[in-house]
Order: structure tokens, then sequence, then C-alpha cells
């Protein structure tokens, strides 16, 4: 019994999960010099190429909570195209899943000359996933369920597309991107799953200040699931300090979802929106960066009171010796 009772657990969360997380989850990871993991226009964007590996951990000291790695690389292979890969292992419960998504992103210059960033980026990236079940501890010897084998790792591949557009000018920049664009279903869940699994980012920002003194960067992004219609929306703020040896920087993101859950509370029923505070500190040094990012769960219901701990890693590599006359980190 108390097997099925953790299966039906897992599997509401499951259900959950594979609705507004399905392929790589949408964290505050992409304000650690990462817009690629999230908007494929950006592969190439920069004038360096880039890579990044980034290892994050929810919950710790509780058993099978969701942890996520990614390794990235994205770079310049013509004047105006761009190429990325990004490979990932997610794990969250009794579901796991694995995959590459392969990347071309064309840019067009609008510019002046050579230091004048007007650009617009438009991406594609091709998705394959592999997603598991492991059914292996839910029944115990004896048990018997019509909808559960018990003895497997069930496995389903499956392919999709994510396609976005960016715009870089000067400070200002602005992306627009849709994850999962093609209908498809993994056939892991049946008739429990959907096949629209397509999720809407529009993320926005500018910098400002004294470059010799403290550059200051806030920006948003919001993101709407096409098939439960969630809504949430992260509002940033991201300053930055030169040395000799490199930059450092800090972030304070705040994340808020549109929808509540309700709960008993006492004799009444209340209700809880998703609110995450993420405070990121990251350092360049040279052609090397290292951030790490802690994320706290607030609100009445929680499931513990750790938070999510990750650490991002990366290099520069074949950076272009003329930087943009602009306050543009995450171009120059």
């Amino acid at each position: 019994m108390i097997h099925k009772v953790k299966f039906l657990i897992a599997f509401f969360i499951i259900s959950q999960y594979s609705f507004s997380q399905e392929g790589i989850a949408v964290y505050s990871d992409y304000l650690s010099d990462n817009y690629y993991l999230i908007h494929p226009s950006m592969a190439g964007a920069a004038n360096c190429a880039k890579i990044r590996l980034t290892s994050r951990k929810q919950w710790f000291g509780q058993e099978d909570a969701p942890a996520l790695q990614t390794a990235s690389f994205n770079g310049r292979i013509s004047e105006k195209s761009g190429a990325g890969i990004i490979l990932f292992n997610d794990k969250n419960g009794y579901h796991s899943q694995s995959g590459m998504k392969l990347t071309y992103a064309h840019h067009l210059m609008f510019s002046r000359d050579n230091i004048d960033l007007n650009q617009l980026s438009f991406g594609i990236s091709a998705d394959f996933i592999q997603s598991n079940l492991d059914e292996t501890a839910f029944l115990q010897s004896g048990d018997y369920d019509p909808i559960i084998n018990g003895t497997i790792v069930q496995k389903a591949s499956y392919f999709n597309l994510d396609i976005g557009a960016s715009y870089n000018f000067l400070d200002f920049y602005v992306h627009g991107t849709v994850k999962n664009a093609i209908e498809t279903r993994r056939k892991i869940y049946t008739e429990y799953e959907s096949d629209n699994l397509r999720k809407f980012l529009l993320s926005s920002g500018y910098v400002f200040g004294d470059k010799y003194k403290i550059l200051w960067e806030p920006s948003i992004l919001f993101q709407y699931v096409d098939k439960t219609k969630e809504k949430a929306i992260d509002l940033n703020m991201k300053a930055y300090k030169s040395f000799d040896f490199g930059r450092l920087w800090a972030v304070l993101s705040y994340r808020r979802s549109f929808d509540g859950a309700q709960y008993l509370s006492g004799n009444g029923v209340s209700s809880q929106k998703l609110q995450y505070i993420t405070p990121i500190v990251g350092m360049n040094y040279g052609k090397f960066m290292f951030a790490y990012t802690y994320s706290y769960l607030s609100g009445p219901v929680n499931f513990a009171s750790g938070g999510f701990h990750q650490i991002t890693l990366g290099v520069d590599l074949f950076c272009s010796k003329e930087k943009y006359e602009c306050n543009c980190p995450a171009i120059n």
C-alpha cells in the first residue's frame, strides 16, 4: 500500500512536471551569462565562443530530489551564422530525462561599423530527448496493479523543436522563444499526457551605468505554458563591477507565478502562488567564469527548509579582439 501511495504522489508530480518542465527546465541559470540555454537565437551572438557547465541540486537531504546537469557550447561558424550544442541530464524522483539540442542561428547586422551593435538573430534547435520512468520500486513482491509493470524502467525517445528570435541594439536586448514547438508525445504515460508541450518565453533587459564604476542590468522573463495556461514572471537586477583581472557581478531575481494552488489552512482554504527568491554571485577571471546560485522557495507551504543550489563554470574561446562600443555583457 505504501508503494502505491508513493506511486500516486510521484505520478501527480510527474504529470505536472511533464507539462511545465518538459526538456530543460527554465530556472534562473540563464542569468549566469547563459542566455543560449533558453534562447536558441543566442547561439553565436556574442563575440566569443562560450562553454558553460552547470550542476543543480534541489532539497539536500531528500531522497530522489530533483537534480539537473547541463553542458553547452555555442559560437560563430561564419560571419552571419552561429551554432551550438546542449547536453543535459535531469532527474526528478522516478522520472528522468537526458538529451541533446543542436542549434543553428542566423545573425543579421544593421550596424554602421564593426563596433556598433545592431543585430537581429533567428535560431532553431532540434531536440533529441529520452525519458525514463523507473517502476522497479513501485510494487512489493506479490502485489499486482494492472497499470504498473513493477519490474522495468520504461523508456521513450522523442524529437521536438525550439525556435526563437533575438534583437540586440547597443545596451538593449529582447528575446522570444517557443519551446517544444511541435506536438509530440513520449508514450510513457499514454492517455494521461498531452501532445502539447509548448512553452513561450519572452525576455528583455537594458544595461546602464558607468563601466568604470558599476553597471546595472534590470531584466524580465515571462513564461507561458500553452496547455495548462500557467504564467510566471522573473524580475531581475544584475550589477557588474570591473577590475584589472576581470569582472565581479551579482544578481537578485524574483520569480512569481500568476496561478495559485489551494491548500487547507486551519478551518479554511488558502491559496499560494509559486515564489522564488534567487541571489547569484559570479566572477569572470580572464576567459574563465564561475557562478553560484541559490534559490529559496518562499510561502507557507514548502517541501523542505533547504533551497536549490547550482554551480556554473565557463570559459570563453576564440574571442574577437574588437569589442562593441556598448554596455552589453552578454555580447562583449
